[in-house]
Order: C-alpha cells, then sequence, then structure tokens
C-alpha cells in the first residue's frame, strides 16, 4: 500500500511514541492502531504490521532498563515461557476469531488492573505482614499464580497488545515483592517475548505491510530509548499515576471503538 509523505510521518512518529510509552507504561497500541487504520488498513492487517513493528522498540527498551534487569534472570526466563505460550495463542485467536471477540472483556480487565496498580502498595504491605506472621518466605517468581495470570494476560497481548503492559504491572506489583522500576524492567522483557512469538506466527499466516512496519519498527526503537530515560527517572509514586492516567485514557477510547 502507498502511503502519501504525511502518512508516513504520522506513522513514524506514532511509532515514537508508542515505543517510549510502552517502555514507561504500556498502551502504546493506542497510538499506532487508530494511526494505521487512517491510513487505510484493515483492521486485522493494521493489528499485525503493528505488532511486527513493535518488536524493536520493546527490545529497544529491555536494554534500557538493562541495569534494572540484574539478578533476575531466573524470574524473567521462568515467566517468558508463559508469555510464549500465552502470545502464540492470542495470535492464533487474531485470525479464528472476529475482530470484536475482545472488545466487552478488554476495558474492563484494565480497569482492574489499574484499581490493583493503586492498592498495590496496601496489598503488599498486607501480604509481607501476613508472610511475617506464618513465616512463609517471598517467592521471587510470583509462584503458579503470577505464572498463570501473565500467561493468560499474554494471550490477549498476542491478540492485539493495547493496555497488555499495564496487567502485567498491576499482577507483578501484587505477587511480587520488589520494586515497580525493576518489574516495569520486567514487563518490557515479557512485552518483547509476546510480540516476538506473535509476529513470527504472523510472519508465515497473515497479511501485514512492510512499510508501516518498517516505520513503526525505526520509530519504536527510538521511542524505546526514549522511554527508559524517562522512565527510569521516575519515582515509584508518579509512575504509578502515570499507569492510571494512560489505562484510563485507554479504556476511554478502547469503550469509544
Amino acid at each position: 500500500m502507498a502511503l502519501s509523505i504525511w502518512e508516513i510521518l504520522a506513522v513514524f512518529a506514532a511509532g515514537v511514541g508508542a515505543g517510549t510509552i510502552n517502555t514507561i507504561v504500556g498502551s502504546g497500541t493506542l497510538i499506532t492502531f487508530p494511526v494505521l487504520l487512517a491510513t487505510g488498513l484493515p483492521p486485522v492487517t493494521a493489528t499485525v504490521s503493528n505488532a511486527l513493528g513493535l518488536i524493536p522498540g520493546s527490545i529497544s527498551g529491555a536494554i534500557g532498563y538493562r541495569k534494572e534487569l540484574e539478578g533476575q534472570r531466573r524470574r524473567i526466563l521462568k515467566l517468558s515461557v508463559g508469555a510464549a505460550i500465552g502470545g502464540l495463542t492470542g495470535a492464533t485467536l487474531l485470525l479464528a476469531l472476529p475482530s470484536t471477540a475482545f472488545e466487552t472483556i478488554v476495558p474492563v480487565l484494565v480497569a482492574l488492573a489499574l484499581v490493583l496498580v493503586v492498592l498495590q502498595p496496601r496489598i503488599s504491605r498486607a501480604v509481607q505482614n501476613r508472610r511475617e506472621r506464618t513465616g512463609t518466605p517471598a517467592r521471587a517468581d510470583g509462584g503458579p499464580l503470577l505464572f498463570t495470570g501473565l500467561a493468560l494476560a499474554s494471550v490477549y497481548g498476542g491478540y492485539f497488545t493495547a493496555a497488555q503492559g499495564i496487567i502485567y504491572l498491576s499482577l507483578m506489583g501484587m505477587l511480587v515483592d520488589d520494586t515497580l522500576q525493576r518489574l516495569n524492567a520486567v514487563k518490557n522483557v515479557l512485552a518483547a517475548v509476546v510480540n516476538s512469538i506473535a509476529a513470527l506466527f504472523f510472519l508465515f499466516v497473515a497479511d501485514f505491510d512492510w512499510t508501516a512496519v518498517l516505520l513503526i519498527a525505526v520509530g519504536s526503537a527510538i521511542g524505546g530509548q526514549i522511554g527508559a530515560k524517562v522512565g527510569r527517572r521516575l519515582s515509584p509514586t508518579l509512575l504509578r499515576g502515570l499507569i492510571v492516567a494512560v489505562g484510563t485514557a485507554a479504556i476511554v477510547q478502547l469503550l469509544l471503538r
């Protein structure tokens, strides 16, 4: 599909914006997807092209957070298995189900995730107090509940990706005793895993637009570095507030689609 110079600039700028916001919070797809639709791409082709294009942004963001990733290898490897399984399942469902399949449930999931993000400090204190009373040690990987939750969230991530990072952060914040910045670093790696698995599947079975893919790829890679520099400087309170703001905007946009 031939794009005008203005459409090229718009898709590239959307890629930069998506890469930035994905690295800090998530929901970058809510920037790129409407722009791709505005260029005339069909919804499924736009979704596939977007998933392919955002891979460099996810990798770039993960690299930008490499300091926060130190000491988390075992946790990441275990959770990545669930993310990969979920991402492949979601990519398969994208081609098998109608495009409206997740429209009803997604705003509810994002709203629940935002509630968990807001309550996360209180939940973490309650969990910590309970562990101290019972003498139960904290599990660094969040246990089976987190593995299952992230795998299910990754099904949605492989299907559409919008606000997937917010759901990841809410689950990890509730079930893992660690700083929000370190969990955000894990979120970026898991997003890269899901996007990559889904993209490899799409390469063989789905239609996509190479021009859109390349524009978003370059833009999101740049945005990933910008997001890492900005996000790493945010305090936990400010980062949590930004998550809630972006998540609320995501819910509004999803409901108005």
